[in-house]
């Protein structure tokens, strides 16, 4: 078992922790595990063999959603029916470090965790059980998809302890639409005749020429550029930019070279300085959104959907309900579109995803679970081909079709509600399509048809609207995945998902960077004017007292690593 570095946790931790579970302690002195009624009264001893008793799981992802009880999905009670098994979903609300602190210093867990970024610190305290055995006798269709990646999800000892969300099968089907993470209003590309923008000048520029055409939107204030910085655990979507816009993929906070396959930081090089340059000169301006470091995810979801938001920088998966309920409002000049910024004209923008692999974000089963059998065979049964249409696509003749040639189509009725974040929920699509064990998105089922439905030709092309068809003809494209370059392969990728064992130097070392980059960047970008230099001085000197050398080396040494196979 992997050692407890947990306990090196620094005293302050311990004590928030600690006065949290002064409320909130749920230990009922069996070894930290909780009560759940359900689960030991539904198998009747019996671990989960064969029975389809109604049993209730807890389920907790440290991802963002509404809490809901799967059942009162269409998906969760389908695979209620097929199996007797129940899901409570919670999700984190707050700091997710507060909140696996909480779960670690209690020593109670909900049945199954979807820990993401807080993997190692679960590990670490010992919070998930091996898997291996359960995969071997009860797992056929979990060996069947992970199969080829087994090498990859094997920790250092040599047990599994979560199952990815990547695992793709059947080939690699790239994304139509995929896009970058900075995005610009439609009408601001329309009111000048949809310009070519390449450079973070030239789309800085447009933004400043738009706002001083029209500075009110509905008697408010337009906002020419904002960030998604004020959520907890998302800071990285300013600090990855500058990772973008010198032509790199998101590998985190490095630059891996193609060729010496050498990982290097951007914290502190020129690139970085460069981006925050940009935004301080758009900040004197008046452009910049200043609540862009302290407006929760809903706050900033919120502006973009009122429309007064110009530009901004956020990956799709951060900001998607935003950009459903615009698309459903059915004004396509509010909507946004991402483009292929980069710093020069000379540089090749990498936005698009390569193949690739995580294997450091899935679901894992607690030592807190009593029937870790029931919950194996629940998601063996997900991982058939017929369920997995079920988690994506839904139900054949309901909400989609297939066609003569045996093609999955969707009418303009089901591709309405597919993209319905109301109709997503009680549907049980917001549930299932993402943090269960699955097929990657990018996966190919054995008919030709792809997995995720906006994969599919012919559902991207009816999903398009008026206005993306003029877009799309504006800029002599096809799909707005054509903005961008195809990507080049990185059998490293993504650099992100190499795993820092918790308490390491490599992961203070990320901790202390990440903390320095939170206490500077705001400083930075709202300095007042003549005073970005000064600032940057003082930020260049508490991060040269760190071991930026050393974490270089060990991201090196896992980058080559992944290139010869080990992982």
């Amino acid at each position: 078992m992997r050692k407890k570095k947990w306990l090196h946790t620094s005293l302050a931790v311990l004590t928030t922790v600690s006065l949290l579970l002064a409320g909130c302690s749920s230990n009922n002195g069996e070894g930290g595990k909780t009560n759940n009624t359900n689960n030991s009264s539904a198998t009747d001893g019996k671990t989960g063999e064969d029975s389809k008793a109604p049993v209730t799981f807890s389920y907790f992802a440290f991802g963002t959603n509404k809490d809901v009880l799967a059942s009162e999905t269409t998906i969760g009670k389908i695979l209620q029916e097929q199996t007797g098994v129940d899901w409570k979903m919670e999700f984190v609300a707050g700091d997710p470090g507060t909140k696996a602190g909480v779960m670690i210093a209690g020593g109670a867990y909900p049945d199954v965790i979807s820990p993401v970024g807080e993997l190692a610190k679960l590990l670490d305290a010992e919070a998930l059980i091996p898997l291996n055995d359960l995969i071997e006798k009860y797992g056929p269709n979990i060996k069947r998809v992970y199969g080829p990646y087994m090498d990859k999800i094997k920790n250092e000892d040599g047990n599994i302890y979560i199952l990815p969300f990547t695992a793709n099968i059947g080939g690699y089907l790239t994304d139509p639409d995929a896009g970058s993470n900075i995005w610009i209003q439609r009408r601001v590309l329309k009111e000048f005749g949809f310009p070519k923008i390449k450079t973070l000048d030239q789309y800085f520029e447009l933004i400043e020429k738009y706002q001083a055409k029209y500075p009110t939107v509905d008697g408010k204030d337009a906002i020419g550029y904002a960030t998604f910085a004020g959520e907890p655990g998302q800071f990285y979507t300013i600090t990855n930019a500058p990772m973008h816009l010198a032509g790199y993929p998101n590998d985190g906070n490095v630059l891996v070279d193609m060729k010496t396959h050498e990982a290097k930081l951007y914290q502190g090089s020129d690139y970085e300085k460069r981006w925050l340059q940009s935004l301080n000169e758009l900040n004197l301006k008046g452009l910049f959104d200043p609540e862009s470091f302290t407006a929760n995810g809903d706050q900033f979801k919120a502006k973009l959907t009122s429309g007064r938001v110009l530009g901004f920088s956020g990956y799709t998966w951060q900001i998607g309900d935003a950009i459903n309920n615009l698309k459903t409002a059915g004004n396509d000049d509010l909507r946004y579109v991402s483009l292929p910024i980069v710093f020069d004209e000379s540089i090749t923008d990498a936005y698009m995803d390569p193949p690739s692999f995580v294997n450091n974000r899935g679901l894992g089963i607690s030592v807190s679970a009593k029937d870790p059998v029931r919950i194996i065979k629940y998601w063996d049964n997900l991982l058939t081909d017929e369920n997995q249409k079920l988690v994506q696509w839904g139900e054949e003749g309901v909400t989609y079709s297939v066609n003569e040639e045996g093609r999955f189509v969707m009418s303009q009725e089901q591709l309405a509600n597919r993209n319905d974040n109301d109709f997503k929920r009680k549907y049980g699509w917001a549930y299932f399509d993402y943090e269960w064990p699955r097929y990657g998105n990018n996966s190919v089922y054995e008919d030709g048809n792809a997995h995720v439905p906006f994969n599919q030709p012919e559902v991207a092309d009816i999903n398009y609207t008026d206005g993306d068809r003029s877009l799309l003809d504006a800029y002599g494209i096809k799909t707005f995945s054509g903005l961008f370059a195809k990507p080049v392969e990185r059998p490293w990728y993504p650099a992100w998902s190499i795993e820092k064992q918790q308490g390491s130097p490599e992961d203070i070392f990320n901790q202390k960077a990440g903390d320095l980059q939170q206490k500077y960047y705001p400083k930075l970008v709202l300095a007042s004017e003549g005073q970005f230099e000064s600032v940057w001085n003082d930020y260049l000197k508490e991060f040269g007292k760190l071991d930026a050398a050393g974490f270089e080396a060990f991201m090196t040494a896992k980058v080559k690593d992944r290139v010869a196979g080990k992982w």
